[in-house]
């Protein structure tokens, strides 16, 4: 067991032991936020053909040679094409197709004019200037070409890789199934959220704020309860937990007290614990441990700390867990709005909300960046990475950070 390393060191650590979970077959009606765990190559060109992107009038643009105000050049109209249709007849000299938005282009035809720059009857349509060849033509395999490597394994289905897997006909993608994780909380002190507290006793929030962080990043998690201040029954929990879901956060019983027993109860329950404690503020009480392939997170009590601990390792242990790609937060630079006063012996990590103004992006810092400061999270999307040894940050400070 290690002690006190970098969380990024830690992180590390932990996500060597990982793998992803077991894939399934889901409808693409169902799929939206789910983990890809198959590639995507077009096995066709989408648009499928020359298309029109208007409705108009399909020609070629040797008749419109000389063509003006003056000396406009009229053509007789084949046919009308609509969306859905096919021509029937190939355009030649001094001839036109009526066609609409998303009609194939006819054999014959160059080019595409809206009917609003027009003159025409039911018989014929009259141009008065030149056009230029393939104009207004959404060529075939515009949007994508066959062979084209479009989505890869770890992905999130989005609304943009949703529609292209219907464009491809991938009716039920193979996508990882949904990783479940046990949240439990530890604590004598604690009661659940409809309870009346009594004098010493608070209200259990870091389940619903850590629940609420999972469900937002595709996890499910599934609430395990409370567990008091002894050794077996946050080990039956543990336990509980490993038998039902795919990894377990708690909160609660990290530090060095005397009731700080979670890293017993863990090795109770068969884990070995990989380390306990990060170089991290807030969020230096933790332990950390993998069985069965399972990732273990306890975290701190303190309801900060807790949540500042899961974005930087715990979430990504998960997300690793889920097959996402970018389980890792990709490192980002941020400039502090305001400054922040106290220095840094050890690696602090300052949450945040990114504004955009005048074109430029700044990190807002709450006033209150204390351990037990719940509500300074609210609206908070990003963290700024204060180096260990860093003396008060004045207003305009550069630091890396990433976003939650």
């Amino acid at each position: 067991m290690k002690h006190a390393m970098g969380f990024l060191e830690a992180r590390a650590l932990l996500l060597q032991k990982l793998a992803p979970v077991e894939t399934e077959r889901v409808a693409l009606a169902d799929c939206a936020g789910r983990i890809l765990a198959q590639e995507l190559k077009a096995e066709e060109n989408v648009p499928a053909f020359d298309r029109s992107p208007y409705d108009g009038y399909a020609f070629r643009t040797a008749d419109t040679v000389g063509a003006s105000q003056e000396a406009p050049v009229t053509l007789r109209i084949l046919e009308e094409v609509p969306a859905g249709a096919t021509p029937t007849q190939a355009v030649t000299q001094g001839t036109a197709t009526k066609i609409l938005t998303g009609a194939p282009i006819p054999e014959g035809a160059d080019a595409v004019i809206n009917y609003e720059r027009t003159a025409f009857t039911a018989e014929t349509v009259t141009l008065f200037a030149p056009v230029k060849s393939g104009t207004n033509i959404v060529r075939a395999g515009e949007d994508v070409k066959k062979g084209t490597v479009l989505l890869r394994p770890g992905q999130v289905v989005d609304p943009g890789a949703a529609g292209v897997l219907a464009a491809q006909g991938v009716a039920q993608p193979l996508v990882y199934r949904r990783v479940r994780v046990a949240v439990l909380s530890t604590g004598a002190e604690l009661v659940e959220a409809d309870a009346v507290p009594q004098p010493g006793s608070i209200r259990n929030s870091n389940a619903y704020t850590l629940s609420a962080a999972l469900r937002q990043n595709g996890l499910e998690p599934v609430y395990l309860g409370i567990a008091g201040d002894s050794v077996e029954d946050i080990a039956a929990l543990l336990r509980r937990g490993l038998d039902t879901c795919d990894a377990v956060v708690s909160t609660g019983g990290v530090s060095a007290g005397d009731y700080d027993l979670t890293p017993d109860a863990m090795e109770r329950a068969g884990m070995e614990v990989l380390l306990h404690g990060v170089d991290l503020k807030p969020g230096m009480a933790c332990a950390y441990a993998v069985k069965d392939g399972k990732p273990v997170c306890a975290l701190s009590g303190n309801p900060a700390s807790s949540l500042t601990n899961f974005y930087a390792i715990a979430l990504p242990l998960l997300k690793t867990l889920a097959g996402c790609a970018d389980a890792v937060p990709k490192p980002i630079r941020v400039t502090l709005r305001n400054g922040f006063s106290k220095s840094s012996r050890g690696t602090r990590m300052l949450r945040g909300r990114l504004v955009l103004e005048n074109g430029a992006a700044e990190l807002l810092l709450p006033e209150d960046q204390g351990n037990v400061v719940l509500s300074s999270t609210i609206g908070c999307n990003a963290i700024a990475i204060v180096p260990h040894g860093s003396g008060p940050l004045p207003a305009g400070t550069v630091l890396d950070g990433f976003l939650i």
